[in-house]
């Protein structure tokens, strides 16, 4: 009776290691805006998960630092993390940002340097974050992405999506963070033809400037969008950390946006 109980914890271990939980947050201007609590608070939100994607960190001094205290927080968990910081986009000095990655290091290996998309600088105003992870001698590729305003139509840039999964081949996409726009418009089409699922539907991410009728979400612009022939979605969701606060102008020090995240293993 030991051996199978044994048998069965080493079977389940391996299985939920082969798992990976991946959060993605648009941490509105990410950096030295962020005060020590709102870190803390931050870290406790996300200590759970393998990997964070992070958009909107400041382009100019007090963003990369900021990731770097984020991770260091995270490390006095008990858990070993690293991060990776992009360059800031090409676009006008107003909307230059950077993006982020912290990942469990016992967890995934990251494969190579992560890069700024190279191709569409000119078509797309903060260019998507690529990084490859390995777990289980599986890859994987985050495609980390903040489009502009909904006012000035992301669905311009969205439109050359499309062509990456032609353009990277060899690399298993997932497209994540901040689209400002909801995964049912027709600009998702093309991917979706191409096998790929939003993990997220009818799921506003974006909160209010108050609560009306206890409805504090505005808008469904936060998604991640995986191939489904490579990828096994096991469960998804968000995280209503405005909960947490007295009011909706508290939670938005934190970010006017709320975190979503999904669990999946690699075919």
């Amino acid at each position: 009776m030991k051996k199978i109980f044994g048998l069965l914890f080493v079977f389940f271990t391996l299985f939920s290691f082969s798992q990976t939980k991946i959060l993605s947050w648009n941490l509105e201007n990410f950096g030295k805006s962020k005060s020590e609590a709102d870190l803390k608070f931050i870290t406790n939100k996300v200590a759970d998960f393998d990997i964070i994607a992070i958009q909107e960190v400041v382009a100019g001094y007090g963003g990369a630092q900021t990731v770097a205290k984020l991770a260091a927080l995270l490390n006095e968990k008990g858990t070993k993390w690293d991060y990776s910081i992009s360059d800031p986009t090409s676009s006008s000095s107003y909307k230059r940002e950077r993006y982020a990655y912290i990942w469990k290091t016992k967890k995934l290996k990251l494969k190579g340097s992560p890069w700024l998309e190279k191709k569409y600088t000119l078509e797309i105003d903060r260019e998507p974050y690529y990084a490859t992870f390995e777990i289980d001698k599986k890859s994987f590729t985050l495609v980390n992405f903040h489009a502009i305003t909904k006012s000035k139509q992301p669905e311009t840039e969205i439109k050359y999506f499309k062509f990456l999964p032609d353009q990277y081949p060899q690399l298993n996409l997932i497209f994540l963070g901040d689209f400002n726009c909801p995964q049912s418009h027709t600009v998702f089409y093309p991917l979706k033809k191409k096998g790929y699922e939003s993990v997220l539907k009818n799921q506003k991410t974006t909160l209010k400037q108050k609560c009306q009728n206890n409805i504090c979400l505005a808008s469904e612009f936060d998604n991640i969008f995986y191939p489904q022939n490579r990828i096994k979605l096991y469960n998804s969701g968000t995280i209503l950390f405005y909960k947490d606060f007295d009011s909706l102008q508290e939670a938005r020090n934190i970010s006017d946006h709320i975190p979503i995240w999904f669990e999946f293993s690699v075919n």
